[in-house]
């Protein structure tokens, strides 16, 4: 890794975590916000938790902070919105702009981008409606993943292997009120690469029993083994970790952030999504990532700091 931009706390002034929020991974960011929180503290940076929760500007209002570390997963605090007030008032923060989390966090505009820059992503294809569903299944085959467009933390996704699943997924994924669509099924490996600073963490192979890395898989089992090394030979991880960097440049996205890829059967690398504001609980992959390339997690909450400047 590089070295640090700023070695005086003090340079950073008066920080503001920014948590929480009404999404649905508000308990998630809440866990992540107070771990980041504590590792600024630890560090003698000046910092102060700030739970967003209904209104964006009072909260951010009642505190005098120079810039903002955010950790608010999800609508709200990883689809530009938070980006935009914070332009609007002039405070700098981590992470990737207006733009790119927007587009990132909408994992169907994500996939349009990639295939126009010739970046592999599976198959898609987007549920406009119950009336969709016959065209789905003429268009794709069984089975098939079904997911919202605009949540994060698998949330209301689901695996569908027939017609009368696929229907119960659909219903499923269309209470996020936003575009639903069903994927191709990738039948191989699935990784994961920190991106920190415009350079590419470790390598992370990831192992459930579920049928899929699923909530449960991400936040509370036991049972999901994480790899790191993640068993890839040397050239072909430096490849992986060149994709994740540029699937992050064909959406803009700076500062840190989580690229999901599968390797398929055949040996093709297939992008899944982007995380701009990736978990920092203690299930967290890009801590464990860090952790291998031996940056600790205060150093790591410092590291991303840096990306405010």
């Amino acid at each position: 890794m590089k070295p640090c931009l700023i070695t005086d706390a003090r340079e950073f002034g008066k920080v503001g975590v920014v948590m929480g929020g009404r999404a649905a991974e508000r308990e998630i960011s809440l866990l992540s916000g107070k771990a980041v929180l504590a590792a600024l503290q630890h560090n003698a940076i000046d910092a102060v938790g700030i739970d967003i929760g209904a209104s964006v500007v009072a909260a951010l209002q009642q505190e005098s902070i120079d810039r903002v570390f955010n950790i608010v997963h999800g609508r709200g605090g990883e689809d530009g919105v938070l980006q935009g007030v914070l332009e609007g008032l002039q405070v700098p923060y981590t992470g990737s702009g207006v733009m790119a989390s927007a587009l990132s966090m909408d994992k169907l505009r994500t996939k349009m981008c990639w295939r126009g820059a010739g970046l592999l992503t599976p198959a898609w294809f987007r549920l406009a409606g119950e009336e969709a569903i016959d065209l789905c299944i003429k268009r794709l085959p069984f089975p098939m993943i079904i997911k919202p467009a605009l949540e994060g933390s698998s949330l209301g996704m689901s695996r569908a292997g027939n017609c009368q699943e696929l229907v119960v997924a659909w219903e499923l994924a269309r209470q996020y009120q936003c575009d639903v669509y069903a994927e191709a099924w990738v039948v191989g490996e699935e990784y994961t690469v920190a991106v920190l600073h415009g350079e590419a963490l470790p390598v992370i192979r990831l192992e459930t029993p579920h049928v899929f890395y699923d909530y449960d898989a991400k936040y509370s089992s036991d049972t999901t083994r994480y790899h790191c090394p993640c068993g890839l030979p040397t050239d072909r991880e430096q490849r992986l970790q060149q994709l994740a960097l540029s699937a992050c440049e064909v959406l803009g996205v700076s500062g840190w952030a989580r690229v999901d890829v599968f390797i398929d059967v055949s040996g093709n690398a297939q992008l899944i999504e982007v995380n701009t504001v990736p978990g920092m609980t203690d299930h967290s992959l890009v801590p464990m990532a860090a952790q291998a390339a031996g940056l600790d997690f205060k150093e790591l909450t410092w590291r991303i700091l840096e990306t405010s400047l």
